[in-house]
This record gives structure tokens, sequence and C-alpha cells, in this order.
């Protein structure tokens, strides 16, 4: 069992604005609650102990909202400059141990099928065969907001990304990691894009699909569409 996962959790959800004027995006409530309380709470379900979160824009009130969750142990990777996705999780690398982990975008929303996604991953991944394994969601079953097909799903589960957008999968912000992507990579600034087109050129980037509902909040009314089915 993997127990732990990295939030990221420090960009300033620009586009989602008037929201994020004064809530960082993680903090943004739908169904009741934070995003990021949502994934918390998956997180606990698939036995995840440890989590790693990066903050930067309105990190102080990130924090103190977190501080009420003592079901599971968090730790903060503060960035005085914005690292990008991959800088990010680098910066915090030694906290997972050499062991594979989850990293979960701070704005993802989803709704599990049958199956908790974390549990999914777990349960698909093959260490001598992969590096990286995505979450990704048909956008054909994506209705309150619009996919986009960055994906495509081959027969033997590869992943392999369309950089025309024509596939028919969307990646979720949702994968699980070996930390030996991160080998010889800079000590600055970075996208994880990079590195999930290494582990597909390398052949070793895979996904599983996504058998429950996610949706991509990227705007003000992609949230409020949210929210109208979820309240």
């Amino acid at each position: 069992m993997f127990t732990h996962a990295f939030i990221l959790a420090a960009g300033m959800g620009s586009r989602l604005r008037p929201y994020t004027d004064t809530l960082p995006k993680p903090m943004v409530s739908v169904a009741g609650q934070s995003i990021i309380y949502h994934i918390l709470d998956r997180l606990i379900q698939a036995g995840v102990t440890d989590v790693t979160i990066n903050l930067h824009y309105l990190g102080d009130l990130l924090e103190e909202h977190l501080s009420y969750r003592t079901d599971i142990n968090i730790t903060f990777s503060y960035e005085e400059t914005l690292l990008d996705t991959g800088g990010g999780i680098k910066k915090a690398l030694n906290s997972f141990e050499n062991n594979p982990f989850f990293i979960i975008n701070g704005d993802a929303f989803w709704v599990d099928g049958d199956i908790n996604i974390f549990n999914h991953l777990q349960k698909t991944w093959q260490e001598k065969r992969m590096d990286i394994l995505l979450a990704l969601q048909p956008t054909e079953r994506m209705k309150l907001t619009k996919g986009v097909g960055d994906y495509i799903l081959d027969s033997d589960g590869q992943a392999k990304r369309s950089p025309v957008q024509e596939g028919d999968m969307m990646f979720a912000g949702i994968r699980l990691c070996h930390p030996r992507v991160f080998n010889n990579t800079p000590d600055e600034s970075f996208s994880f894009l990079k590195l999930m087109d290494q582990a597909e050129a390398d052949n070793r980037l895979y996904g599983l699909e996504h058998k429950g509902e996610w949706h991509h909040i990227s705007t003000a009314e992609d949230l409020e569409r949210v929210h109208k089915v979820y309240v």
C-alpha cells in the first residue's frame, strides 16, 4: 500500500476569479466543503497517512484551513517563488523515501465509481513497467465541464499524449509516480508535463480509465455548473 501523497496547491487560480480573489483555489467550496477536503477524504479512505502540500498564493489561509484536519499527517512545502508543478514536487521529494506516491492537483474534484481512484491506481501499478500512471477521464462522459482529449489510451494501457488534443481521454490531475522520474532534473522551476512526456518516450507512461465522474473546474462558470449538481 502506498501511504504518501503530494497535493499541488500553490497556484494563483487566476482563471477562477472572482472566487480566488480572496481564497486559494483548493479552498473553494463544492458540495458543502472545500475541494482540498474532498481530496483528503478520498486519500484517507485509500489508506494514505501522510500528505505534503505546497503553498504560495494565500498560503497562510490554506494552512489555517488545513489545521483542522487532524486525521492525516500534513507537511507544508513553502515556495517563495513558484516552482511550477515539477519543481514544486522535487523540492519536497525527500518526503517520499524513494517510494511511489500519489500526486493530485489541488483543484481536482471527482466522484468515484465502484472503486476509490487511489485504490484503482494502486491495483493497476506495476513498478517494473511503469514510471507514471495517470487517471484519465473519457471526454464523452464530461457533461458539466468541457473535456479536452489530450490523451489516448492504448489497448496495453500505455498513455499517449495528443498535442493537437484529438484523443478521447483527458488527464484528470491525479497520478501515481515513482521518484526516479526526477533524476537529472533541475533544482528550479519546471513543469511535471516534461516528466510525463519523457516517461511516454521511454514507454513507461501508463493510464487507466476513471470509472466515476471528474469535472475540470477551470473557470467560475465551471464551478457554478458543478456546484448546482452537487450542492
